[in-house]
C-alpha cells in the first residue's frame, strides 16, 4: 500500500477573506507586475521621456521669447504628453497584447479576484509613467530657464492625472477585439489628444467642435490642473479639476469590470 502523501494531517493554511485576503492578493499581483516593469525599464523610460522631451526641444527652438504663461504651458502640456504616451498607448497595447495572446488564462487559473487584477494593470501604468514626469519636469525647467511653483496640492494632481490617463489605456486594452485595431487605436487617439485638444495649447485657441469633444476626455482637466497648480498652487479650479478627474478614474475602473474577460473568445 502506498504511503499517504500527508501522513501527519496537516493542511496548507488558507487565507480567509476580508482585507488580509485583499492584500495578499494585490501584493502578489502587484510584485509580477513590477517584475515586468523591472525587466524593461531602460526602455519603458527612454519611450515615456523621448517624445515629450522632443516636443519641449521643437517648441524651444520654435517659440522667441515666449512669455511665462506659454512656457508653463508648454511644460505642462508635455508632462501630460508623457503620460498619454505610456499610460493610455503603451498600456492599452501591452494589455490588449497579453490578451490576445491568452496570457489572462494564467490569472484565471488562480484564485484572486478581476478587481486586483485590473488595480494591478493600473499600477504598472502608473509606474510606466511617474519616473517620466519627474524627469520632464527637471529638464523643462532647466530648458526654459525658469522655476516652477511647487504646492503641497501637486503629488495630488500627479496621481489623479495617472489614474484617469491609464485608465483609457485600461480601457482600451482590456476591450480589444484584435491586437492589430487595437494597436491603431491607441496611436490614433494618443495623436488626437495630444495636439487637437488643450494640451500643448489653451482651450480658446481651439475651434468650438473641438472644445466640446475635449471636455469628455480627462487629459483636458489634466493639463488645466497641472498648469494652474504649477502657476498659482492649490485653487479651487484645481480642486474641480482633480474632483472631475476621480470621477474619470472611478467611471474606469467601473467599466474595466464590467468588460474583463479572463479568457479570450475563439
Amino acid at each position: 500500500m502506498n504511503a499517504p502523501l500527508n501522513p501527519l494531517g496537516l493542511q496548507p493554511p488558507r487565507i480567509k477573506g476580508g482585507p488580509r485576503r485583499w492584500w495578499t492578493e494585490a501584493s502578489i499581483l502587484f510584485r509580477i507586475q513590477f517584475a515586468i516593469v523591472k525587466d524593461s525599464w531602460a526602455w519603458v523610460l527612454l519611450m515615456a521621456t523621448l517624445f515629450p522631451l522632443s516636443t519641449i526641444l521643437f517648441m524651444r527652438f520654435y517659440t522667441v521669447n515666449p512669455s511665462d504663461e506659454m512656457i508653463v504651458q508648454i511644460i505642462a502640456g508635455n508632462l501630460i504628453f508623457g503620460v498619454i504616451v505610456m499610460g493610455m498607448n503603451g498600456i492599452g497595447q501591452e494589455i490588449s497584447w497579453q490578451k490576445h495572446q491568452d496570457h489572462f488564462t494564467f490569472y484565471a487559473s488562480l484564485p484572486i479576484s478581476k478587481n486586483n487584477f485590473v488595480l494591478a494593470n493600473m499600477l504598472r501604468g502608473l509606474m510606466n509613467t511617474l519616473p517620466s514626469l519627474f524627469i520632464l519636469g527637471v529638464l523643462g525647467q532647466w530648458i526654459y530657464g525658469v522655476r516652477l511653483h511647487y504646492s503641497p496640492g501637486l503629488p495630488i494632481v500627479i496621481l489623479l492625472c495617472l489614474f484617469s490617463v491609464v485608465g483609457i489605456g485600461v480601457i482600451l486594452g482590456f476591450w480589444s477585439p484584435n491586437h492589430q485595431l487595437t494597436n491603431m487605436l491607441c496611436q490614433a487617439l494618443m495623436m488626437f489628444v495630444s495636439f487637437l485638444s488643450p494640451i500643448m495649447v489653451e482651450m480658446n485657441q481651439l475651434p468650438v467642435p473641438l472644445q466640446w469633444i475635449s471636455y469628455a476626455f480627462p487629459t483636458t482637466y489634466a493639463a488645466d490642473a497641472m498648469r494652474k497648480v504649477l502657476t498659482v498652487g492649490w485653487t479651487e479650479d484645481v480642486m474641480l479639476d482633480c474632483a472631475v478627474m476621480l470621477v474619470f478614474s472611478l467611471i474606469s475602473l467601473f467599466i474595466v469590470n464590467r468588460i474583463v474577460s479572463w479568457r479570450l473568445d475563439k
